[in-house]
């Protein structure tokens, strides 16, 4: 049995504070129930040589899962309010979970970002999605 996806990110994040204390996990998910896809963020960049660093810290993770380190490139992942905040006015694709069967993709220029939602301006017009209610989120590249 696989622990919840945010349990694996906490732990991540956790275990990483103390053994690379700028590294930032944007984003922790499990691919397939094999794989864990981490993205990291560090205010000096992400190199080659912080991603096998950050390897190296996780090799139990890597005793149980494939393990891709990464950074977060273009399409940046936004997983929580203080990311939303720090690409105001850039555009961004937030997807939001299932709700009486149906799933929502909005994309549009991030307007606002309180501590409970986010509100962008997307071609249907302006909308607020609450945190909880996103499945994945991230940056539009190129624009």
């Amino acid at each position: 049995m696989h622990p919840p996806v945010d349990t694996l990110q906490q732990d991540i994040e956790a275990r990483l504070a103390s053994a690379e204390p700028g590294v930032e996990v944007l984003l922790a998910e499990l691919v397939g129930g094999a794989t864990v896809r981490l993205f990291i963020d560090h205010p000096d960049g992400v190199s080659l040589e912080l991603c096998e660093r950050v390897t190296r810290h996780l090799a139990d993770v890597r005793e149980r899962y494939a393990l891709e380190v990464s950074s977060p490139g273009s399409d940046r992942p936004l997983t929580r309010p203080a990311h939303f905040r720090r690409f105001l006015g850039r555009r961004a694709r937030v997807r939001t979970r299932e709700a009486h069967g149906e799933r929502a993709s909005f994309t549009g220029e991030l307007l606002e970002a309180t501590d409970s939602e986010v509100t962008i301006a997307a071609e249907t017009g302006v909308v607020a999605i609450p945190y909880a209610a996103i499945s994945r989120s991230n940056l539009v590249p190129g624009e």
